[in-house]
């Protein structure tokens, strides 16, 4: 599961270079007292360079790279945003902190988008698609990519649990315009807090590099206090801590991911003969950061059973079926934008898939006896 099982002297030895030669905590300017120490922006750099893309920009969380990715494409209370129902609430909020209205779909047997309930909800007012590779299980995107292609819509790829990730060898986060991606504390790789941004185009790097600096141009040509302004903005920028922790972590993600794909299968093959549960749905040529494994049972009164009995093993689930009502959109009820009545009505597909779900956690550092204790746990729920 998350890069924190793995933190050692190497994310200190970065973090060191910031209190004992920089002693610059801020990530831009004090040229020089610094010693041309820029942790975020070598991160940024490496980063850029691990998904080969042209850019990155790195901000304070996966919810901010979402709201600053949607402040480029300069929306209104007109328009419209689809995302998917199994989702974290976070992506929803950024649609509706940009000031447009978030639209739904159900979700297919990958737990992501399903592509013909997008193209339903399709009007004159949608602006962008986001998908989310939720829990490191890679979405249709290519036939998610031609849908907006067709519609001239720009594609953001939600890829908080799917950093390192691919589908038909190339990396979750760059099929889209635009990428986003978490580094929060239970994620693959960690900063504790973070995300970043990868996009397409030049421009809306540039605007977005912007918004999330409170408009900032960073002009070489004045000190910062007198800078020029190309818009407004927020303040999103990530620290130097935070850039020295990415630095160390990213050298560590293909080691998190192998090892994390090594105890995924390692579990699937102990409890797959298991009567009464089948595997979420993979596509040909999807490299999952097997962040978890999720199996199907036959009832929501088994998937809280299998919970139950994991945890007197000394396992615990992730998110379903315990965390269901922060990742099902039918079940938000605070967010008015969301038509909540109707909209739970629409998405029974993606209920009756989600409510008979269990999630198995996957570590780096997993022991033998834990994966016993998974198919003790298991095989008791179901028999």
């Amino acid at each position: 599961m998350p890069g924190y099982e793995l933190l050692d002297k190497k994310e200190f030895s970065q973090v060191s270079d910031v209190f004992l030669k920089s002693k610059t905590l801020f990530r831009m300017g004090f040229e020089s007292q610094r010693k041309g120490i820029f942790k975020v922006k070598e991160f940024e750099t490496n980063f850029a360079k691990k998904l080969k893309s042209k850019n990155a920009l790195a901000v304070t969380s996966c919810t901010a790279a979402l709201r600053v990715a949607l402040a480029t494409l300069n929306l209104n209370k007109k328009d419209e945003v689809i995302t998917q129902s199994f989702t974290f609430v976070a992506t929803v909020e950024a649609i509706v902190e940009s000031g447009a209205t978030p639209i739904c779909t159900n979700i297919d047997k990958t737990l992501n988008m399903d592509p013909d309930d997008l193209v339903k909800k399709i009007n004159k007012k949608t602006k962008a698609v986001i998908i989310v590779h939720m829990l490191g299980v890679p979405a249709q995107v290519d036939k998610i990519k031609r849908i907006c292609n067709k519609f001239k819509i720009t594609l953001i790829e939600d890829t908080a649990w799917g950093c390192g990730g691919k589908y038909k060898n190339r990396y979750l986060g760059t099929w889209g315009d635009i990428g986003a991606f978490s580094f929060d504390f239970a994620k693959t790789l960690t900063t504790g807090e973070g995300g970043m941004l990868i996009f397409k185009s030049k421009k809306k790097f540039e605007l977005a590099k912007a918004w999330h600096d409170h408009g900032h141009e960073n002009n070489p040509k004045f000190p910062r206090w007198e800078d020029t302004r190309k818009s407004s903005g927020f303040n999103f920028r990530m620290t130097e801590m935070q850039g020295a922790v990415g630095i160390a972590q990213l050298k560590k993600l293909d080691f998190i991911i192998k090892k994390q794909r090594k105890n995924h299968d390692l579990i699937w093959e102990k409890i797959k003969k298991i009567p009464g549960l089948k595997k979420r749905l993979y596509l040909k040529g999807s490299e999952i950061t097997a962040d978890a494994l999720i199996i199907f049972v036959n009832s929501s009164i088994k998937a809280k059973k299998c919970r139950k009995e994991l945890l007197k093993v000394g396992i615990s689930t992730k998110i379903l079926p315990e965390a269901y009502s922060w990742h099902f959109a039918g079940l938000w009820s605070h967010i008015k934008e969301l038509n909540n009545k109707k909209l739970k009505r629409s998405l029974k597909k993606s209920e009756n898939l989600l409510k008979n779900a269990v999630s198995i956690p996957i570590f780096v550092k997993m022991k033998k006896v834990q994966i016993s204790n998974i198919y003790k746990g298991i095989s008791k729920a179901l028999k």
